[in-house]
């Protein structure tokens, strides 16, 4: 065989192992991107239908009158790893944004069952910081639309106990190096709460990890399941329990 085949053949051959590289690659970038939020999604449903069934409260909200002063609010213990706390709704996010919220931020929370619960933060209610995390672009893309949300937004958490209403501030990009977003004062070391925060974090940039995105939201009102739901996610939270 001539130099000039040999060489022609270490090239075709070089050449079909890119092929074949290049299309293993897109097949991984599919599941990735796809097939990841597939499963994700189907399991977060289960979630979330298994605790609307269990829970007590009325579907419709309390006929509107003057605000009612429920006290302060019911705070729970945190349940173990991998036991949901209960559901949040983002209607910035759309009508039908409803996901769980799991204790616990290990990959087998976050690869499937959505937003994690940091252990080391408040439960809802409670002073401090109630922090969560969730994912972008996979494994169910839970806060894939973090960066759209506006100061004023409310973000609603549903729990056993009742409905906690939380009003959107402010987001900021930090490293990933930055834990003290999860204080009690998010950022401020040594500082007692007064106040309830809710604190998202996920990564940034959306298709990247170099970065985190925080968002964060403070405590307005909370009100027992016997009240109902307020009423921006009544028809919502009808449709976690298959009546809406």
């Amino acid at each position: 065989m001539s130099g000039g085949r040999i060489v022609r053949g270490i090239l075709r051959g070089f050449g079909e192992i890119l092929v074949t590289s290049g299309v293993i690659l897109l097949l991984f970038v599919a599941w990735d991107l796809w097939w990841t939020n597939v499963d994700a999604d189907a399991r977060q449903n289960q979630a979330v239908q298994g605790f609307a069934r269990d829970f007590t409260g009325p579907l419709t909200p309390a006929p509107a009158a003057a605000p009612v002063d429920y006290g302060k609010p019911a705070v729970a213990a945190a349940p173990g790893h991998g036991y949901m706390i209960g559901i949040m709704y983002i209607p910035r996010f759309g009508p039908d944004y409803s996901r769980p919220i799991i204790e616990g931020t290990g990959s087998d929370i976050l690869h499937t069952l959505g937003l994690g619960h940091y252990g080391t933060t408040s439960m809802p209610g409670a002073p401090g910081n109630f922090a969560v995390a969730g994912h972008r672009q996979t494994h169910g893309a839970v806060l894939d639309n973090i960066h759209l949300l506006v100061p004023g937004d409310k973000i609603y958490v549903q729990t056993k106990d009742g409905y906690y209403t939380y009003v959107f501030r402010n987001n900021q990009i930090v490293l990933p190096s930055r834990t003290d977003v999860l204080l009690p004062v998010p950022a401020q070391p040594g500082v007692a709460p007064t106040e309830s925060y809710l604190t998202m974090t996920s990564c940034n940039p959306r298709f990247g990890s170099q970065e985190r995105i925080i968002a964060y939201s403070l405590l307005e009102s909370w009100q027992p399941a016997s009240a109902g739901p307020p009423q921006e996610i009544a028809k919502q939270v009808a449709r976690t329990r298959g009546k809406g």
